[in-house]
């Protein structure tokens, strides 16, 4: 970094955002912070994150699958209800043809606790994880992603509008991250990368 005049970018400090203050059932913690995957669809994990806007938060839910750390689907909202990780996990099963038997991950959000989530859920012969209460690193991969997303592609730019953001989010997600991003855990090639030499 030093020899490429490089300068590393400074984290901001964590901010809780679960509420996992509802009486709505919580699924056992079948992940157990394994999040190793030795083939595509085994394991998801989901998340959700505020980005600060001009006009106010913008929320982004996305699911990733762990076995390439790819971001297989998003959603961006004003508001966070459940249809924000439906929409998320909805966009995930049509990019991964709808596969069955997967482990999908989350926090104990009361999104991921709904009834229109556990159905989706039920629907398509997933097993549920969730976080244990308040342990952030129980989903490391997609806090991960977020760290990722806010110190590369936000945090430093202008303060955006919500069309520009859920632009940069789109870019940084589709081209960036997914296409050139390398990861040390992939033995430093991208997601999409990673998977096409794995199915080669």
């Amino acid at each position: 970094m030093k020899r490429q005049s490089l300068v590393p970018r400074a984290a901001r400090r964590f901010r809780v955002t679960t509420d996992s203050k509802h009486s709505l059932p919580v699924a056992p913690n079948l992940l157990k912070r394994d999040f190793v995957a030795t083939a595509p669809n085994q394991k998801w994990a989901g998340d959700i994150t505020y980005l600060q806007t001009s006009e106010g938060w913008l929320y982004l839910a996305v699911v990733i699958d762990l076995f390439s750390r790819r971001v297989i689907g998003w959603s961006m909202g004003t508001t966070m209800k459940a249809d924000l990780v439906c929409d998320a996990l909805n966009m995930a099963l049509w990019s991964r043809r709808f596969p069955t038997g997967v482990l999908f991950h989350s926090d104990r959000g009361s999104q991921y606790c709904s009834q229109a989530f556990r159905d989706m859920i039920e629907k398509n012969g997933f097993h549920q994880s969730m976080s244990r209460k308040g342990d952030c690193w129980d989903n490391a991969c997609v806090e991960s992603f977020f760290h990722s997303l806010k110190v590369e592609a936000i945090h430093h730019e202008p303060m955006m509008n919500r069309a520009q953001m859920r632009q940069a989010v789109f870019e940084y997600i589709d081209v960036d991250y997914n296409r050139t991003r390398r990861h040390s855990s992939l033995g430093y090639m991208t997601p999409m990368c990673f998977e096409l030499a794995k199915a080669a």
